[in-house]
C-alpha cells in the first residue's frame, strides 16, 4: 500500500521539485502552497507524513508543525529550513518535528528522512494496535498468533485434535512444539486424562526404557518396588515423546512394537500390559535424513509420522514477533508488579528485523530480561541482550542495483554511506559502527555531501 506525503511550501516550484522526486521513488504526494490548505487536507485525507517549509507568509513551519502534532500526533513532520543553526533545529524538535532537512534540499537525504518518517508512522500504528491485537488475536491454548503460518497450524490442530492417529510435531528448537502437543490434547476427547511428557534426550538408555515401559520389583539394582511406565501413566490421556530423534536405536524396536500392539512389557516382566494412550512425538531434526543415515528406523518413522504438524520458526511469522513480545511484556509485568506497558518504536523495529535463532523461547527470555531491567513504561534498546542490539550491523549489505555502470571510488563510497545511513534508520552512531569508522569521520563525510548533521535522537 502506497503512503501519502503532504508537501507544504509557498513556492510552487519547490513543491513540484519535491513532488516529482518522491513520486519517482514510488510515493503518493500531494502539495499545498498555504498552511491553511494543508490543515484542511490533514482533516479530509489520510496523510502519513508532512514535509513543510520553515518560512511562509501566513504561518511558519514551526507553527504548522505544532498544529499537526496537536491534532494528528501520529503523523511525523519534516521541517525544511535554509537556516541550519542549532537554534533552528532545537526549535523544530521542541515543536514536535520528527526530522529537519536544510535547503537547498539534497534529494537523497530528504528521501531517507521521508522513509524514516513513514517507517515511524507504520511502527506507531502497529504499536498502538498491539495491546488490542493481543486480546482479540487467535489463540489456541497457550499458542498465540495472527500470521498466515500460524493460522494454517491452528486449522490443522483443529482438524486432527480429536483423531487417535499418532502425530509428529516438527520444528526448530524453541518454536513451541510442546504447546502444540498440549493444544492437541486439550482439543481431544482425552482432555480429562493426563498429558504425560518425557524428553528422550534427557535420560540414559537404561533409565529411559524403565521410564517408558515401567519395571518390576528387583528388575535391576535399586528397583525395590514395581513402577508403572509412562505409557501406563498416560492411560486414558496422551503421551508426549519430545526429541524422539534421540531415542537410542536399541529402544526403537520396542517403541515400534508398543505403538503397533498397544501393549508394553515392563523391564523384568515376562508379561505384557495393555495401555490406552494417544502418542504425540516431536523432533527438531530431520527424521527422514536420520533414516537415510541409519540413525533412525524407517518402520518407526512411518509409524509415528501418520500426521505431521510443522511449527513455523519465529522469523517466518512476521508481525507475530511484536504480538508475542507485547504479550510477554504484559504477562511478566503483571507477575513482577512493574508498570511496563509495551515497547519503544526502536525496539519494535529491531525485533522485526532480528533473525531469532532461538525462536519464541529466545524472544520470551529477551522480554523477561528487559522487564527486569527497565525503569520506564516502555522497553528500550538498552534493556535488550547484546546479541540482539548488535544485529543490524551484521546484516548491512551493499546495493548491487547499478548494473554495468562504473563509478568513481568517491561516488561508490558516498552511495554506500548513504545506503548504510538509510538501512540503519538515519542513526549515525550505528552507521559509524557498521562502517568501522568513528563518528567524527562519518560526520565529516556527510557534511561534504551537503547533509545537515542534525539530531540523532540522542544517539
Amino acid at each position: 500500500m502506497k503512503r501519502l506525503v503532504l508537501v507544504v511550501d509557498d513556492e510552487e516550484s519547490m513543491c513540484s521539485l519535491i513532488q516529482d522526486d518522491l513520486q519517482r521513488r514510488g510515493l503518493d504526494v500531494i502539495v499545498a502552497t498555504e498552511p491553511e490548505t494543508a490543515i484542511q487536507r490533514l482533516e479530509s485525507m489520510d496523510i502519513d507524513t508532512v514535509i513543510t517549509d520553515l518560512i511562509m507568509p501566513s504561518m511558519s513551519g514551526i507553527e504548522l508543525c505544532r498544529s499537526v502534532v496537536d491534532s494528528h500526533p501520529d503523523v511525523p513532520v519534516i521541517v525544511l529550513t535554509a537556516f541550519g543553526s542549532l537554534e533552528t533545529a532545537t526549535e523544530a524538535i521542541r515543536a514536535g518535528a520528527f526530522d529537519f532537512v536544510t535547503k537547498p534540499v539534497e534529494r537523497d537525504l530528504l528521501a531517507i528522512a521521508v522513509e524514516r518518517a513513514l517507517r515511524h508512522r507504520e511502527l506507531q500504528e502497529k504499536l498502538l494496535q498491539l495491546s488490542e491485537e493481543v486480546e482479540r488475536s487467535r489463540r489456541l491454548g497457550d499458542l498465540l498468533g495472527e500470521s498466515e503460518p500460524m493460522r494454517k497450524l491452528f486449522d490443522q490442530i483443529g482438524r486432527v485434535a480429536d483423531s487417535e492417529a499418532t502425530i509428529l510435531v516438527s520444528g526448530e528448537s524453541g518454536t513451541g512444539k510442546e504447546l502444540v502437543a498440549r493444544a492437541l490434547h486439550e482439543g481431544s476427547r482425552r482432555e480429562r486424562g493426563s498429558l504425560v511428557s518425557v524428553n528422550c534426550a534427557a535420560l540414559p538408555e537404561n533409565l529411559l526404557e524403565s521410564e517408558l515401559f515401567g519395571h518390576t520389583r528387583g528388575a535391576f539394582s535399586g528397583a525395590e518396588t514395581a513402577r508403572k511406565g509412562l505409557f501406563l501413566k498416560a492411560d486414558g490421556g496422551t503421551l508426549y515423546l519430545d526429541e524422539i530423534s534421540e531415542l537410542p536405536l536399541s529402544l526403537q524396536p520396542k517403541l515400534l512394537r508398543a505403538l503397533e500392539e498397544r501393549r508394553v512389557r515392563p523391564v523384568g516382566s515376562d508379561r505384557e500390559v495393555s495401555f490406552d494412550a494417544r502418542v504425540i512425538a516431536a523432533t527438531n531434526r530431520n527424521l527422514e535424513g536420520l533414516v537415510e543415515e541409519g540413525e533412525f528406523r524407517k518402520d518407526l518413522y512411518y509409524r509415528i509420522n501418520v500426521i505431521e504438524l510443522e511449527v513455523p520458526r519465529l522469523r517466518a511469522r512476521g508481525n507475530d514477533v511484536l504480538l508475542l513480545a507485547q504479550h510477554f511484556v504484559g504477562e511478566l509485568a503483571e507477575k513482577t508488579g512493574k508498570d511496563v506497558v509495551g515497547l519503544s518504536e526502536r525496539v519494535a523495529e529491531l525485533l522485526l528485523s532480528y533473525d531469532w535463532p532461538g525462536n519464541v523461547r529466545e524472544l520470551r527470555n529477551a522480554m523477561e530480561r528487559a522487564v527486569a531491567l527497565t525503569r520506564t513504561e516502555q522497553i528500550s534498546l538498552d534493556e535488550l541482550p547484546e546479541s540482539i542490539r548488535q544485529h543490524r550491523s551484521k546484516r548491512l549489505i551493499l546495493d548491487q542495483g547499478e548494473g554495468e555502470e562504473l563509478l568513481p571510488l568517491g561516488e561508490v563510497e558516498k552511495r554506500y554511506i548513504l545506503h548504510a545511513l538509510q538501512a540503519l534508520g538515519g542513526n549515525k552512531t550505528l552507521t559509524a559502527q557498521a562502517l568501522g569508522c568513528d563518528r567524527k569521520t562519518l560526520y565529516r563525510k556527510l557534511g561534504s555531501y551537503g547533509i545537515l548533521l542534525g539530531s540523532d535522537s540522542g544517539k
